[in-house]
């Protein structure tokens, strides 16, 4: 086993930042050797927070360094693609933020040049490592709720990006739904087969200009049978709500909740409880143990469990869906290739 595996982190917006300072303070075997991103100044800043020796505005600086042995690309995702590739050229390990790419024909010139050059890849599905969902994929594996039928996913966030973020998303259901069409694979250990979706701006009328949504559902069916259906909003104004159940034979698992303490007050006027404020509390622990895992992987010389494979299937699923949304017409999923995909059965 290596005992460090030395990093950098491309792009140190709130993920780039919380990823760079898992690696520098939290995270055994990894070593952050240098951060970077375009902004001036933001940089410099963050490796004087972090203690990090190097830092530059140049990606170019990162992929031709020979010290640097795996890159974190949060980055914004339409330059996912060039990114990844350039770091694979020249023999880096990948860690990048979903989606894998921003169009199908990138990832499959991405997988190929990662596969050409024998690199490791992990695509950031944080929800796959959070205690709740993992706990719910173990207790599935177990068998105790039988065969599972129903998936339903609900992702609330409290209010829109900006626009500036929505212009360059790529729309809610590859920046948003993508989470729910990856963890519902994971749960029901099954492909996706086709996508039902609908949407519809209820509140950010900016959004018509992107050709977006704030409100989505998508109707899925799975290659065992099974079917779901997930929610994406935008207009959840009392907080961050990310929760999912699986209906099976004998038994329904629930999964998350709304409750950020799991303190309730009792008054005259009734019972009340905190809630999840944002993504950062609810999924913290997620994001420390996502990037573990990484550093974990390589440190070992295993395959992530998360791979670039699944990138490409869950990009396929929320290209359908966004598809679906605009023809009114339900897809089908037949070209996808599943290959190696890490679904658990």
């Amino acid at each position: 086993m290596k005992e460090t595996i030395r990093c950098a982190v491309l792009g140190l917006g709130r993920l780039g930042y919380w990823h760079a300072e898992n690696l520098a303070t939290r995270i055994k075997g990894a070593q952050l050797v240098c951060v970077a991103d375009p902004l001036d100044g933001q940089a410099e800043k963050v490796a004087g927070e972090l203690g990090v020796k190097q830092w530059t505005k140049d990606p170019s600086f990162v992929f031709n360094n020979p010290d640097i042995e795996a890159v974190i690309i949060a980055t914004p995702t339409s330059t996912h693609a060039e990114m990844i590739k350039e770091a694979a050229q020249n023999g880096k390990h990948v860690f990048v933020e979903k989606p894998l790419t921003q169009h199908i024909e990138e990832a499959d010139e991405v997988i190929a040049t990662i596969q050409k050059h024998h690199v490791m890849c992990q695509v950031g599905f944080m929800r796959r490592f959070d205690s709740a969902y993992a706990e719910a994929k173990r207790r599935i594996l177990a068998g105790d709720i039988g065969q599972s039928l129903y998936f339903k996913g609900v992702s609330r966030d409290p209010g829109s990006p900006p626009p500036e973020f929505i212009k360059n998303s790529g729309g809610i259901f590859l920046d948003m739904a993508i989470h729910d069409y990856d963890i519902a694979r994971f749960l029901m250990g099954a492909e996706i087969e086709s996508v039902s979706s609908q949407g519809s701006i209820l509140l950010n009328t900016f959004m018509e200009e992107y050709k977006d949504v704030d409100q989505a559902l998508t109707y899925i069916t799975f290659d065992s049978g099974a079917a779901g259906d997930i929610e994406s909003s935008r207009n959840a104004s009392y907080g961050y709500d990310i929760r999912g159940e699986v209906v099976g034979t004998e038994g329904t698992l629930v999964i998350g909740s709304l409750k950020y303490h799991d303190v309730q007050i009792l008054t005259t006027n009734g019972s009340t409880h905190d809630i999840v404020p944002a993504f950062p509390q609810r999924f913290q622990d997620s994001y420390l143990h996502e990037m573990t895992h990484f550093i974990d992987c390589l440190r070992k010389g295993e395959k992530p469990s998360v791979t670039e494979m699944d990138g490409k299937i869950a990009l396929e699923i929320a290209t359908a869906a966004k598809k679906s949304f605009e023809t009114g017409n339900r897809i089908f999923l037949t070209q996808v290739q599943y290959g190696s995909a890490q679904i658990f059965k």
